[in-house]
């Protein structure tokens, strides 16, 4: 199959989501199915059938992921090493080899080279492919890019088909492990009827429990709200829910993109007058942002937390700090330092985010945060 030549790249900030282009496209979101987890696996096949996970192997480590047998206790990426081995005593643990796991993510994006330029990877074991120019239906071009990955790596991946990045990523997950699973154009809104907000992008665990609040737990549900009701509640972000609970996203794959941050924010219906306030509001923000990373990122090494304030004047100010972790307590003290700022100022908007190291520059050291 031709490759075709490469978009024109775009900046790294989060596009706005709005109503699916005209032609309909094929995009296809490939996940390998524990990956980190599959390639010890494959490299031990001693340890097949045993629940493993990778990560750090001392008390004060974390989980980067676990194979499905360690999932069946509960354990689950992220997770402190010495709450895995509570759930699951036999649990064994293995160090990272960032190397190895880089060098079999290049060898699977040169697998998805042969069918198109268009990848965005969003870490090392996922990425979105467009391959709207092929002229084969796109479940084929699927289910032949996940053969070649099992007949070169021997790893296993799944995928998800759809007119959009979002509805294919919600595929992507839905014949897990080792499947695939289409979203047809005219069965968008049947497929996301019953799904849980909490599936939507960008929703984490704060964002899900305030909808749930709200009465708001499946994508049918938020079809009944409007548009400006979501925006009062959730402020640009209501905007996004909007139109992704209706299957519309004209966001393009972005070739070679590396996520550079994460963050979130929210404007106030009514401004700030005390720092209190602002811890408060913070919380909030902080609770969803490691939610984000934990589920989305945990894979990136953190180099900074960053806390922004916009003034009732509408000016912006920012305290960073260096960081390899998401910490409650720098984040205030951040928001603190940058509170001074103002001088008496009250506040109608707060964000809190965290930046990331280069994929190209993580080493031993920086790795040492695994083994913590």
């Amino acid at each position: 199959m031709n490759a075709l030549v490469a978009g024109t790249a775009v900046s790294d900030d989060v596009h706005p989501i709005m109503s699916s282009p005209e032609q309909s496209r094929k995009i296809v979101h490939v996940d390998m199915d524990c990956f980190y987890a599959a390639i010890e696996l494959r490299e031990r096949p001693e340890l097949v059938g045993k629940p493993v996970a990778v990560g750090g192997t001392s008390g004060r480590g974390v989980l980067t992921t676990c194979n499905y047998e360690a999932r069946k206790f509960g354990c689950h990426s992220a997770m402190p090493a010495f709450k895995a081995k509570r759930l699951c005593p036999d649990l064994v643990m293995l160090p990272v080899r960032f190397d190895l796991y880089r060098k079999e993510s290049a060898h699977i994006r040169e697998i998805f080279a042969e069918f198109t330029d268009l990848i965005e990877p969003l870490s090392l074991d996922e990425a979105y492919l467009d391959v709207s120019h092929l002229a084969s239906e796109a479940s084929s071009v699927a289910w032949e890019i996940r053969q070649r990955i099992r007949e070169r790596t021997r790893l296993t991946a799944s995928a998800g088909i759809a007119p959009n990045k979002f509805l294919a990523k919600i595929a992507s997950d839905w014949e897990k492990p080792d499947g695939q699973f289409e979203v047809r154009e005219g069965d968008i809104l049947g497929f996301l009827e019953e799904l849980p907000v909490g599936k939507i992008w960008g929703v984490g665990k704060r964002t899900a429990e305030r909808l749930h609040e709200a009465g708001i737990l499946t994508c049918g549900e938020m079809r009944k709200r409007s548009e400006r009701e979501l925006m009062q509640r959730f402020g640009k972000f209501g905007h996004n829910l909007y139109h992704l609970c209706r299957g519309m996203d004209d966001r393009s794959v972005n070739p070679n993109r590396e996520r550079k941050s994460v963050s979130n924010e929210r404007t106030f219906r009514e401004n700030l007058t005390s720092v209190e306030e602002g811890l408060g509001k913070l919380g909030e923000l902080v609770d969803e942002l490691r939610d984000d990373y934990d589920s989305r990122h945990s894979d990136r090494i953190i180099r900074e937390c960053v806390v922004k304030l916009k003034f009732e004047d509408f000016q912006i100010t920012s305290a960073q700090r260096a960081a390899e972790a998401i910490d409650a307590g720098m984040f205030d003290e951040l928001l603190a330092e940058a509170w001074e700022r103002g001088e008496g100022r009250s506040v109608r908007l707060i964000g809190a985010g965290v930046r990331f190291r280069s994929m190209e520059k993580v080493d031993a050291r920086q790795l040492e945060m695994f083994e913590k």
